[in-house]
């Protein structure tokens, strides 16, 4: 009898040892606001999806949608399984799709490849962040000898096409992905080493427009087998986005003179010029009083020039910034353009001309919309002024960007002939409404 106890306490012991030896290191506690993608056991969450443009599958009605869905979960389920808390994927079939989608976050996630694989993270929906075979030889002349990491779609010469440094672990060894994502400005470190710095994600199926304000993450495979573990994310709010946007942004600080200088000290006007009296200061923060208004505008006159500001809107409200302003009459005509500050999801604004809407160039040159965040949010904006051209960032995702001598199109036909301007003022266009501006830095 205490044999037969022995040997089954050796066996339970042996199999107790055998399980933990089969579970793969994906217990650990998770970072604070973490949740899993992948649940370890199923594909639960996930379907299938190709190289396809967002627009297209988002423009399918339910029903169509429906069909869609359930026909790339059964070519999931023949290429892509899920063992011992890894995912594994033959290097064939669709690839591996979020069911919710993500706007600005952070994304960890480790993976094991092969030799001949070419394979990357989606972003969004729009390739990707790049996972290369780094000993091909027949890819070096496309990048692969560079190392994995990169945004590879972008276009040639683009910042973050190449990563910084090679930084990809041998064959059989897991590569651990950190990737922070704000607006179309990506951030990727491979086994802890920076290899894309804060560049733009080009919108691989449109490079006219802007990568979509949110989208799936997906996981790209093809050319064999690849594993994935540990695929955690945790979604960046608006507040932390501006911190992250404006950390990374252009006037970052720098241990040398960057050319940036606050051209609002937070507490008076001191250097501005114009209806002071309808405006307000509180907490850093210039506004608007409700029912005033009026063009307050910087004393100095700049030529080409970089402004970064936040910007709050409350609900249904309307401002502008004033670009090379004169310092007298209507900005939107007479100086080179009003830079339109709006809540543009309003209900009451929903019949505007498109060039009436937020960051847009007012009457001359529509901005892409939905990327502003909620109303009564803080925004982080970049205008760039060079010649008679201007881009706009919003939030981290670029909206505009027109040449002003190039447009004969104004809205209801008005003339606009400061656009040509090649100096002025910057301000505030005041409309009635409380909008909000702090943080104000420019550099000519």
């Amino acid at each position: 009898m205490v044999l037969n106890i022995m040997r089954y306490n050796l066996s339970f012991l042996m199999i107790l040892l055998l399980a933990q030896a089969a579970v793969p290191a994906v217990t650990a506690e998770l970072p604070a606001g973490f949740t899993p993608l992948f649940n370890g056991t199923d594909l639960n969450g996930w379907w299938g999806l190709g190289t396809e443009a967002p627009t297209k599958w988002r423009a399918l009605s339910p029903e169509k949608f429906a069909e869609k869905k359930a026909a790339s979960l059964k070519d999931i389920q023949a290429h892509w399984r899920a063992e011992n808390g890894v995912l594994i994927n033959d290097g064939n079939g669709l690839y591996l799709t979020t069911d919710k989608d993500y706007g600005d976050f952070e994304l960890r996630l480790d993976y094991k490849t092969v030799a001949g694989a070419d394979s990357g993270v989606y972003l969004r929906g729009v390739p990707q962040v790049q996972i290369w075979d780094v000993t091909l030889e027949k890819n070096f002349k496309i990048g692969a000898d560079k190392g994995s990491g990169g945004l590879w779609n972008n276009s040639k010469d683009a910042a973050g096409k190449d990563p910084l440094v090679l930084a990809d672990k041998p064959f059989g060894e897991w590569n651990s992905f950190r990737i922070v994502m704000v607006g179309e400005r990506v951030s990727v470190w491979l086994n802890d080493k920076q290899v894309v710095d804060h560049a733009r994600l080009e919108n691989y199926f449109d490079r006219k427009s802007p990568v979509p304000r949110t989208g799936p993450i997906q996981l790209q495979t093809h050319g064999g087998e690849i594993s994935w573990r540990n695929v955690i994310i945790r979604e960046i709010a608006p507040s932390e986005a501006v911190t992250i946007l404006r950390q990374n942004g252009p006037d970052k600080p720098v241990p040398t003179n960057d050319g940036f200088e606050a051209i609002f000290n937070g507490t008076d006007f001191t250097g501005w010029k114009g209806p002071t009296e309808n405006y307000t200061i509180a907490d850093g923060a210039i506004s608007c009083l409700a029912g005033k208004g009026g063009t307050i505008y910087t004393s100095a006159v700049y030529q080409d020039f970089t402004v970064s500001l936040d910007i709050l809107i409350p609900a249904g409200s309307n401002n502008g910034l004033a670009l090379r302003y004169p310092g007298q009459g209507d900005t939107a005509y007479v100086g080179m353009c009003e830079l339109q500050t709006l809540d543009s999801e309003d209900p009451k604004y929903a019949k505007l001309d498109a060039r009436q809407y937020h960051g847009s160039a007012y009457g001359m040159a529509a901005a892409h919309r939905g990327y502003q965040y909620p109303a009564g949010t803080w925004n982080y904006q970049i205008v760039n002024v060079r010649g008679s051209t201007i881009t706009v960032e919003l939030n981290g995702t670029q909206i505009l960007s027109t040449d002003l001598s190039k447009i004969t199109d104004t809205l209801a036909n008005k003339p606009h002939p400061g656009k040509d301007r090649t100096e002025g003022h910057f301000g505030f266009a005041g409309h009635n409404d409380t909008v909000s501006y702090r943080n104000i830095r420019i550099k000519r």
